[in-house]
């Protein structure tokens, strides 16, 4: 076998791509705003296609809008080893989530083929649809349906807030595909991606392993009270929805502190009627997510909340309805893939540790059907769905480089 110990990645071309990347769509702030299927995001992918055929990559798009960029091997019969993530983003979104993913999976391309290296097995870009789920909900929408996890046509139905459709959206973008999501095949698949946490800057870290990645639980929740005039009513016998939310919301900060240090809680999003400033709250839609990597915990989170919400439903006389929208169980990535990541860490030098991923990621979704694993990088004061998120060039550098030898070798192991 050659020795391709000393390849590497070229760090200037790969963060002159981010950066060309975040000339689309760019944020008030000097982040990135393309929303998934919108003109700034067909933008992004067209740009992608242009970059991946001059490398004389094949395209293929399939019926979720999911792109693979495929350069040969040796042998095409085998499955490809796959690497990407996504190039849609948060409203006030950064340059680097998602983006690093799949542009560091065009510079493993570029340098393989600057450097004449032709390997085994097909190697394949992914650029994963609505990875965010900022404008349709549920996040990894896309991956989820090539993975089982989501029904098609249920996906398709999914609207904005201006009642437009991600099938609408798709056609009307000109990225719905005649491929059935889900019926690319796929050996292997490793998603690079910046950590999202102050993990591995705090600990001095460069390369993150990632073996595994936390389960979550969404529930939408509506509590309707009654509403009041803020001056004429005594405080003894009002329904105010917003005081019931305030508890619920305290309670979600007291499970998640319970179940430390991997247990989170959240309320994101919340709506208050009739928003007025002498008109006692009547209803008060909140959302509530919880994530921990052990499932059995996780269950008992949402369980305490949901107990929680009966008491303080019949304590107040506001009634509180949570809904379960999403529970995405916890994985555990292939050990073949994770020990790919850990050889190549190992072998460049870097500074590394094996971690559990906070956030959800497609390759966590696409792991339940194809081996799977992912490489972090750090991000500056774990900032990301911002505009000041921010990666340091040597850092981005390390993760590629990480994530070129982890492919070599996955690549080599299908020979």
């Amino acid at each position: 076998m050659p020795d391709y110990s000393g390849l590497r990645i070229n760090r200037q071309r790969l963060w002159e791509s981010i950066m060309s990347m975040a000339e689309i769509g760019p944020g008030e702030a000097g982040g990135s705003r393309r929303l998934a299927l919108t003109d700034e995001d067909k933008q992004g992918r067209d740009l992608f296609i242009k970059w991946c055929t001059e490398e004389d990559c094949k395209i293929t798009i399939d019926d979720m809008g999911n792109i693979f960029a495929r350069r040969n091997g040796k042998d095409n019969k085998l499955p490809p080893i796959c690497s990407g993530s996504h190039l849609d983003t948060q409203p006030h979104g950064g340059k680097f989530d998602g983006i690093f993913g799949v542009l560091s999976a065009l510079e493993v391309i570029r340098t393989l083929n600057e450097n004449n290296i032709e390997t085994n097995a097909p190697l394949e870009i992914v650029n994963w649809t609505n990875e965010e789920g900022s404008r349709f909900a549920p996040a990894m929408i896309a991956s989820g349906v090539f993975a089982g996890l989501f029904e098609k046509k249920h996906a398709y139905s999914i609207t904005d807030s201006e009642g437009l459709s991600l099938e609408q959206e798709l056609n009307r973008i000109h990225y719905m595909g005649t491929e059935i999501c889900g019926d690319h095949p796929m050996g292997a698949l490793l998603e690079a991606h910046i950590e999202q946490g102050p993990i591995l800057e705090r600990e001095h870290d460069q390369v993150g392993i990632v073996i595994g990645g936390q389960g979550q639980r969404w529930f939408d929740v509506n509590l309707m009270g009654q509403d009041s005039h803020a001056g004429s009513t005594p405080m003894a016998g009002r329904r105010d929805a917003l005081v019931a939310a305030a508890a619920l919301i305290q309670l979600v900060q007291e499970i998640a502190l319970s179940k430390a240090p991997f247990g989170v809680g959240t309320v994101g999003e919340m709506k208050v009627v009739p928003s007025s400033r002498n008109t006692i709250p009547g209803e008060v839609f909140l959302t509530v997510e919880f994530r921990h990597p052990d499932d059995s915990i996780l269950l008992t989170m949402a369980n305490e909340f949901i107990q929680f919400c009966e008491h303080t439903s019949s304590k107040t006389d506001v009634k509180i309805k949570p809904v379960e929208i999403w529970h995405n169980p916890p994985v555990r990535f292939d050990e073949m893939c994770i020990d790919a990541v850990d050889r190549a860490a190992q072998s460049l030098g870097y500074k590394n540790q094996k971690m559990i991923s906070g956030a959800g990621h497609d390759a966590i979704q696409v792991s339940r059907k194809v081996p799977s694993a992912m490489i972090f990088v750090p991000c500056e004061a774990g900032l990301s769905h911002n505009e000041s998120e921010n990666a340091k060039p040597e850092d981005l550098e390390a993760g590629c480089n990480v994530l070129l030898h982890a492919m070599l070798d996955l690549a080599k192991n299908h020979e």
